[in-house]
This record gives structure tokens, sequence and C-alpha cells, in this order.
């Protein structure tokens, strides 16, 4: 596929596809016109790596941890450097309070809306009482 259409259906734009492929993130091959064909994989592979960029961590460390996340749920990085280990121990815990956040946003805005739709919603009619 091209890349208006890896665009298109990963919602990412042209610009950060290049970027990604200028490091390393994904790769295309050339058709003789010179543009950009990407595999039907790389759909899957954008969305993952716009979800680590999405928390928070650097594309180099995504670029060490692809390869690691081709089999799902199977993770071995053998060459795991301590840097590397802290610095996927920082984010994950940085995740880890954003979603707590993010739970205590959603469970006050649903308090809030049971509060709303509670005091302003009619009372239900019972059928046929008057």
């Amino acid at each position: 596929m091209r890349i208006g259409e890896l665009s298109e259906r990963t919602g990412t734009s042209r610009r950060l596809l290049r970027y990604y492929e200028e490091q390393g993130l994904i790769i295309s091959t050339r058709s003789p016109n010179g543009y950009r064909n990407y595999d039907e994989d790389l759909v899957d592979r954008v969305m993952q790596i716009r979800g680590l960029l999405d928390a928070g961590l650097p594309t180099r460390i995504i670029r060490q941890i692809l390869p690691c996340l081709n089999k799902p749920r199977i993770i071995h990085f053998p060459d795991a450097t301590p840097e590397m280990i802290a610095t996927l121990t920082l984010e994950r815990d940085r995740m880890t309070q954003r979603i707590a956040c993010l739970i205590r946003n959603r469970d006050a805005v649903s308090e809030y809306l049971d509060t709303v739709v509670g005091t302003s919603a009619p009372a239900p009619e019972t059928s046929g009482v008057r």
C-alpha cells in the first residue's frame, strides 16, 4: 500500500510515517517511480508505535523493543541495558499513574452524570396509575 492509504488506515499523518521510517521504526520499499510501498502488517505496527509514543516512550527505546512485540504476550529481550530497564520501569509507573488519574476522572464524570440525570430526568410513569 502507498503512504496515503497507510496514513488513512492508521490516522497517522504522512509526515509522521516518514519520520517513523527515518527513525527505523517502519520500513518501506520503493517502486520504480520512487513512491513508498508499505506491507499490510505495518498497519498494526504503526498503531503499536503510536500507542508507545502516547505512553511516553522515546523512539530510541521503541526501536529496541519493537522486535519483541512481533508475538503478542511473548516478550524477551536478552540485550536489555540497565538504561532501557530503568526507562521502561519509569514509563510503566507513569502509565500506571495516568491510568489511576483517568479512572478518577471517569468516576467523577459518572457521578456528575448520575446526579444530573437523576435530578433533571422526569420521574418514570407507572403503568396506568395516575
